[in-house]
């Protein structure tokens, strides 16, 4: 006879696991933040910034500004991090040099 399976608790700890990935990707949002000196700013200027980087269409400003990300998170970056007593780094880097949460 097969096991009987607990659906109700499957469920229950795959939501357990998804609050706790998106409670982790909101710390590290705001450890980014704060790393890169954006803190300074005002809530009304950080939101515009993102929001335009969001809304570029450019494939050239993208790269550039993924370039000078990936620089940052390799300590080549702006000195805050190492200001703030941070490593320089806010995602660990795979092989493929892509980040991964």
């Amino acid at each position: 006879m097969r096991k009987v399976r607990d659906y109700d608790a499957e469920l229950r700890a795959l939501n357990d696991k998804a609050k706790a990935l998106k409670a982790r990707k909101v710390q590290q949002l705001g450890e980014l933040v704060t790393s890169t000196g954006a803190d300074a700013l005002d809530l009304d200027t950080l939101a515009g910034a993102l929001l335009a980087a969001v809304e570029a269409a450019d494939a050239n400003e993208k790269e550039a500004w993924r370039s000078r990300g990936a620089a940052f998170f390799q300590g080549r970056g702006r000195k805050a991090g190492r200001r703030t007593g941070g490593n320089g780094e806010g995602a660990r880097q795979t092989g493929a040099g892509k980040e991964q949460a």
